[in-house]
C-alpha cells in the first residue's frame, strides 16, 4: 500500500450465526425458526469488505483464532481483496463470534462474544502502525479493547490520518479518544448512550451531537436509519435524507455507511457526497440477509444515487 492511500479499518472479525424468525421470542419462550446461516460479520470485518466493495484499497487490523473459523475469515478477506497482512492469528481464543435473531421486518438483536478480538491490544496496535499511518483513513469500531483503540487513533493523528470511529457497541469512550477522532459516528442508541441525553427528535440528536463535540470530537455524523443522516460540526447542522429501498436485514446497514463514507473521502469527495455514497451504500445492504452477501459495488450504489 503506498504512502497516504486507502483505508486502513482496525477492529473485529466475527463469525455470525445468524437464524430468520418471524418475531423474537419473548422470555421463556421457545419459537420455531425460518431459517439458519452462517456468515462471515463483525463490525470490522464488515467495514473493511463493505469498502472494498466499493472499490478502497483495504487493509484489516484485527486478531482471528488458530481455528476453522479464523481460517474461513482469512479466505474470505482474500477473496475480498482485503490485505489481511495485519491479521494476527492468536493461541488459546477461538475466533469471535456473534449470534443474530433476524425478525421477519428485518430488525436485529445481536449476542457477541469477543472471543481473539480481545487479544487486538496496544502490542498488537503497534505492530500495525506502518499501516494505520500510512493510510489515508483509519476506521474503527468498538468491538475490540479500548486501550488499543485509543492506540491506533494517537498513531494516526500523528501521522495526519484521517479517524473516523463508529462507536458501536455503545460502551463509555473517554475525551481523550474523542479529541483523536476527526469524525464518530453513532447511531440514536449510540448517541444517548456516549452523552446521556435522548435523541429521538432532530433537535435532541442536535443537542447530543454538540456534546460529543464539547468533549472533543472533531464532527459527529449521526446514522439515523431510514431517516439518513445528520451532520454536526461546529459550523452548523445539516440533514441528509434515506433512500427508500425495501429492507430485508438490517445487520451491517451501519458498518455498510462508514465504510461508504471512508471510501467517498478517499476517493476525493467533498464530504457532502460521501455522506450520500454512505447513505446509498447502507441502503442497498439492508436488501439482503446476512452482515457481507448484500453490501454493494461503487457501481450500485452510484446508481441508486443517480436515480433518487
Amino acid at each position: 500500500m503506498n504512502e497516504k492511500t486507502g483505508i486502513c479499518v482496525l477492529g473485529s472479525l466475527n463469525i455470525d450465526q445468524t437464524v430468520r424468525v418471524d418475531v423474537f421470542p419473548r422470555t421463556g419462550q421457545s419459537v420455531t425458526g425460518i431459517s439458519y446461516h452462517t456468515f462471515t460479520g463483525g463490525k470490522g470485518g464488515n467495514q473493511a469488505v463493505a469498502a472494498a466493495r466499493l472499490g478502497g484499497k483495504v487493509r484489516m487490523a484485527a486478531c482471528v483464532g488458530r481455528d476453522l473459523y479464523g481460517d474461513m475469515y482469512l479466505s474470505a478477506l482474500a477473496r475480498e481483496g482485503v490485505d489481511a497482512a495485519c491479521v494476527a492469528r492468536v493461541d488459546g481464543a477461538a475466533t469471535g463470534t456473534a449470534v443474530i435473531e433476524v425478525q421477519s421486518d428485518g430488525e436485529n438483536r445481536i449476542v457477541y462474544i469477543p472471543g481473539a478480538n480481545a487479544a487486538l491490544d496496544v502490542a498488537r496496535v503497534d505492530a500495525a502502525a506502518p499501516a494505520i499511518g500510512g493510510a489515508r483513513c483509519l476506521l474503527m469500531q468498538l468491538e475490540t479493547p479500548l486501550q488499543g483503540i485509543e492506540r491506533a487513533a494517537g498513531i494516526a493523528r500523528a501521522a495526519g490520518t484521517t479517524v473516523i470511529l463508529d462507536p458501536a457497541p455503545a460502551c463509555p469512550v473517554s475525551d481523550r479518544l474523542l479529541a483523536l477522532c476527526d469524525y464518530v459516528t453513532p447511531n440514536e442508541t449510540e448517541l444517548s448512550a456516549l452523552t446521556g441525553l435522548p435523541a429521538d427528535t432532530d433537535a435532541e440528536a442536535e443537542a447530543a451531537c454538540r456534546r460529543l463535540l464539547a468533549r472533543g470530537a472533531g464532527a459527529v455524523l449521526h446514522k439515523r436509519g431510514a431517516r439518513g443522516a445528520m451532520l454536526v460540526t461546529a459550523g452548523g447542522t445539516r440533514l441528509y435524507p434515506a433512500f427508500r429501498v425495501t429492507a430485508v436485514d438490517t445487520t451491517a446497514a451501519g458498518d455498510t455507511f462508514n465504510a461508504g463514507f471512508a471510501v467517498g473521502l478517499c476517493m476525493g469527495q467533498s464530504v457532502d457526497d460521501s455522506i450520500r455514497l454512505a447513505n446509498a451504500a447502507a441502503a442497498i445492504s439492508t436488501t439482503g440477509l446476512g452482515a457481507q452477501t448484500a453490501m454493494p459495488t461503487l457501481e450500485q450504489a452510484r446508481t441508486l444515487i443517480a436515480g433518487a
